[in-house]
Order: structure tokens, then sequence, then C-alpha cells
């Protein structure tokens, strides 16, 4: 029964998005902390920019701000879609997955 239960939970997550913390464009490189603008220097024009709404955030001195989610799309690049989150305009997560 266990390791059933653990194939079954293997075989889930090799269908599911991977995050990493680095993205190769070219011969570019995008990490997470990047400004947009550099992603967008990097990488061009991304097929897809959704708004996803907004994050509050509490700075070090405890003032609370606003800041805006976007998740970013390329692709597809050898199968692969990449999904670039961004918050208050720095790359925070990047996800990829296999297209169809």
């Amino acid at each position: 029964m266990y390791k059933t239960t653990l194939l079954a939970l293997c075989l889930l997550m090799a269908g599911t998005a991977h995050a990493s913390s680095t993205l190769r464009c070219g011969s570019q490189l995008v990490s997470t902390q990047d400004l947009a603008s550099e992603i967008e220097a990097k990488c061009g024009t991304p097929v897809a920019r959704d708004f996803l709404g907004y994050r509050e955030v509490v700075d070090y001195y405890g003032f609370v701000s606003e800041v805006a989610i976007e998740e970013w799309t390329y692709g597809p690049r050898n199968g692969m879609y990449y999904f670039l989150r961004l918050e208050g305009n720095r790359l925070v997560r990047i996800e990829s997955k296999r297209g169809k």
C-alpha cells in the first residue's frame, strides 16, 4: 500500500509545473529579484501578460503598501512554457510546464 501511494504521488508531481530561480533567454540569464525591464530586455516581449491583482506588503519600518502582481508567459521553447510571477515589478518566481 505504501509503495503504491508513493509511486502515485511521484507520478502526480512529474506532471506539475517546476519552479526554479533562473531562466535562460538566449545567452542571457534571468534570475529572481530581476526588474521587469531587465527581463524584457533579455527575453523580449512575453506572449501573455496577465494582471493578477494586488498584494499588501509590510516593509522593514512597518509601513504597509500594495504591489501589483503580474504573470508573464514565454514559450513555447522546445515544448516548454515559462511562467514568470512579478510582484512590485520584481521577479519572484519562475515556473515551467511542458506544453501540449
